[in-house]
């Protein structure tokens, strides 16, 4: 990636629960993160989640019996966050509050959005980092992508 994130760019931090839009008020050299919105969705563990025992079926004759693996609805959450904030995008992008962004996801998450975004979201993005950086502060965020 050379150096995309010029002033003006945006940057959106995700992770499946939580989503930062950023806008660089600095430049590529001396980047100054502003926050423009932040989404958060609650997404319990998926122990939390899951009221059923894992099902069972009887494999044909005999005593014989597999277990049905059960719905990880942790992860589904986290994939159906990626497709909001994709969707998001998508109507920010129309109304023209961004011209360039940068996309900063894990990888799951990375692949989970690309396959939600619009046209005119892809026409923006100018660089994709897998890399889960939610958590760390505005600060350590500019440092790692200036990097």
């Amino acid at each position: 990636m050379d150096k995309p994130i010029d002033h003006k760019t945006w940057i959106l931090v995700a992770d499946g629960e939580k989503a930062l839009f950023l806008e660089n008020l600095g430049d590529s050299d001396l980047p100054n993160f502003a926050i423009r919105r932040v989404e958060e969705h609650e997404n319990p563990p998926d122990r939390e989640q899951g009221a059923n025992k894992p099902g069972r079926l009887h494999d044909g004759g005999g005593n014989h019996r597999s277990a049905v693996e059960d719905t990880d609805w942790h992860q589904l959450e986290k994939e159906r966050f990626a497709a909001e904030i994709a969707d998001l995008l998508y109507k920010m992008a129309h109304r023209g509050q961004f011209e360039k962004i940068v996309i900063v996801a894990p990888p799951r998450i990375l692949g989970e959005m690309r396959q939600h975004f619009h046209k005119e979201v892809q026409a923006r993005i100018v660089g994709e980092i897998d890399k889960d950086l939610t958590n760390h502060p505005l600060d350590q965020i500019e440092k790692l992508l200036a990097a």
